[in-house]
């Protein structure tokens, strides 16, 4: 299965030019949920007939607006301009990141056109992808009733399966991938919110596109639904007639269109919201009545069919009883009445897995009566294709944001997917372990002149192997967070950048190491140096200020480049720790001599001193008593003279 295939042949079921009625514009349709209109390449917003707002252009990652050559053929403002991406200037990589639904699911519905609006009379050859999966593809020469005339294109998709959860809120991711030198073109992008349930998701699951691969409405002669007429269809569909489709074997099997203007029950209920005119107009047969739709071979195609009895002939069961053929297989027998009455909607789905033909073919034969059918429907059921791991997208946008990279180089959408294009300039992605995500693994933007700085969500890039950013004007520091253990290469040379050496890089597994001419200083830590010494490269040179490495100088003892070095701030850290155990040993002290100051008793010296003193006052005392004693009885006193 080729994209080319499938989804070319998809578009040229769709190539129409819309003609709008002379009626005034009716009131606008009223959709499931939110929608968003955007007129590729316009300037200013426009109202259609049937009272659509078209968006100027807006959402897109680059490319230049165009006039197509031909504007008076089309009469929607949508289909008059067109947006293009040139790849020398906007790279080969493209896309509108459109905001998200709040649902949860979404119709998105492209119109391509080319009209030569380059005078070159040569369609280019691009892929578009939904976020990680290839859905549409187109390839020079178009038919050239398409190339002049424009395609509808229409899908089916979970949020979950478009998100790019990468950047601030989600958005839905459509891009363009040229190739060698053509510019893919877009006309008009619409996006639809629908129903989470819709079209037995709970058995496809979450993990799958349905691609439109046609939908007709049988007995309609026009191209109908919102912003083609004023026919309600709340998911956005679209509807064509069912006469390019219809294969009669042979004359007596003519077609008949059976009308009604009666309401039919069971129409426009949740979860698919089928429009009630699909089922206002019917085709039958006489014979077998057969329908061919030319898809793509090896995929799961999940086919609608819609039935309501509007035939007055019939008026109970068993009177129109039809057997449901897929490929030649009896799939299903189906009794409109039996099932739901008259004037009721009926709708029945089959799933055709591995097909194995290039043409899907449905054959209505009538067990009792004739056939009838109302609508076909037919989805191929593509599966999603792996993305990059979200936190290591989330790393890649900011890089591209600090590092500035030029839009040349198609820094858009997913950096590793779809993997059937090149990843990002510069990139190598590889998938993960469990095969469910791509990473990266290398970068490689060495002289691109770049002029930003390294975003610190490097840290993100957990399966990095190699940086190159060399030979450009980058400044600002090395991330702290850069030298993941699987890093083994990096090359930062001849740029700008300031700061120390993180420390970070000495416990990586690097075994190149460059660094030189920069702005770099301070020590280089002592691991990173030992990257030379076990067989590996390191060049540090051309950095003024680094030191502590062999061929550069020693680095001071405590000072180091207007900072404290490493050892200065252990010298003070201890200076403090001595200091505060001095002070503590003081104030113990202190209170322990303050306490001593309650205690009254006193010293020894100073008692032993007072008892000598008292016992002398009292020898005098003694002295001078027995004098005065003498005296009073005529004695003479020793102290008289004779």
């Amino acid at each position: 299965m080729t994209p080319l295939n499938r989804t070319l042949l998809f578009f040229i079921f769709f190539t129409c030019i819309i003609t709008p009625s002379s009626s005034p514009p009716p009131p606008q349709p009223y959709n499931y949920g939110y929608s968003i209109h955007i007129n590729c390449g316009s300037s200013t917003n426009a109202t259609d007939p049937y009272n659509t707002t078209w968006l100027s252009d807006r959402y897109f990652s680059g490319g230049t607006d165009s006039l197509i050559s031909e504007p008076l053929r089309f009469h929607l403002p949508s289909e008059k301009t067109l947006r293009f991406f040139p790849p020398s200037s906007y790279g080969k990589k493209n896309c509108y990141s459109l905001p998200s639904v709040s649902s949860s699911r979404f119709l998105l519905r492209t119109f391509t056109l080319y009209d030569n609006y380059d005078a070159k009379s040569r369609p280019p050859s691009f892929d578009v992808s939904l976020s990680s999966t290839i859905l549409f593809s187109w390839r020079s020469p178009w038919p050239a009733s398409t190339a002049s005339d424009g395609a509808y294109a229409d899908l089916l998709a979970f949020s979950t399966a478009a998100h790019n959860f990468s950047v601030g809120e989600a958005t839905i991711d459509l891009c363009f991938y040229g190739y060698a030198t053509d510019a893919p073109v877009v006309s008009s992008v619409e996006l639809f919110e629908i129903d989470p349930a819709s079209y037995d998701a709970a058995s496809t699951g979450k993990e799958v596109v349905l691609v439109n691969y046609g939908r007709v409405s049988c007995g309609s002669d026009e191209h109908w639904g919102p912003g083609f007429t004023a026919d309600e269809d709340r998911f956005g569909r679209s509807w064509q007639p069912d006469s390019a489709f219809r294969i009669l074997p042979d004359k007596e099997s003519e077609a008949r269109v059976v009308f009604t203007q009666n309401d039919v029950s069971g129409a426009d209920l949740s979860p698919n919201y089928f429009p009630m005119k699909v089922y206002q107009s019917a085709v039958t047969a006489e014979g077998d009545l057969e329908y061919e739709f030319t898809v793509d071979a090896k995929m799961d195609y999940m086919v609608w069919l819609h039935f309501a009895e509007i035939d007055s002939s019939v008026r109970k069961e068993g009177e129109r009883v039809v057997d449901v053929f897929i490929n030649e297989r009896n799939v299903s027998r189906v009794d409109i009445y039996k099932e739901v009455g008259r004037f009721a909607a009926f709708d029945w789905h089959y799933t055709v897995k591995n097909l194995s033909d290039s043409s899907l073919r449905v054959k209505l034969v009538a067990a009792v009566g004739v056939p009838i059918i109302s609508g076909i429907e037919n989805y191929a059921l593509v599966p999603i294709d792996p993305s990059t791991l979200p936190q290591q997208a989330s790393a890649m946008k900011a890089l591209k944001e600090s590092l500035r990279v030029p839009g040349r180089m198609g820094w858009n959408g997913d950096p590793c997917a779809p993997t059937s294009w090149d990843a990002w300039e510069g990139v190598t992605c590889r998938m993960n372990k469990d095969k469910t995500s791509l990473v990266i693994s290398a970068i490689d933007l060495a002289s691109q002149g770049l002029k930003g700085y390294i975003s610190d969500k490097i840290s993100l890039l957990s399966d990095l192997v190699s940086l190159n950013l060399s030979s450009n004007s980058l400044e600002g520091e090395i991330p702290s967070g850069l030298g993941q253990k699987s890093l083994i290469k990096l090359d930062l040379s001849n740029n700008q950048l300031i700061g120390s050496i993180p420390d970070s890089l000495a416990s990586s597994s690097l075994q190149l190491v460059l660094l030189n001419d920069n702005l770099l200083e301070g020590r280089v830590p002592d691991q990173l140096i030992s990257v030379g010494v076990h067989g590996g490269a390191i060049d540090l040179s051309g950095n003024k200020g680094l030191c502590g490495a062999p061929s550069l100088p020693s680095c001071p003892m405590f000072w180091n480049h207007g900072r404290l070095s490493s050892r200065g701030k252990i010298a003070i850290s201890l200076s403090c720790v001595f200091v505060l155990f001095v002070l503590l040993l003081l104030v113990y002290i202190y209170i322990r001599r303050k306490r001593n100051d309650y205690d009254f008793g006193l010293p020894h010296e100073l008692m032993s001193l007072a008892a000598k003193r008292n016992r002398y006052v009292r020898q005098k005392s003694l002295m001078l008593l027995e004098l005065e004693s003498q005296h009073a009885k005529g004695l003479p006193s020793p102290f008289t003279p004779q």
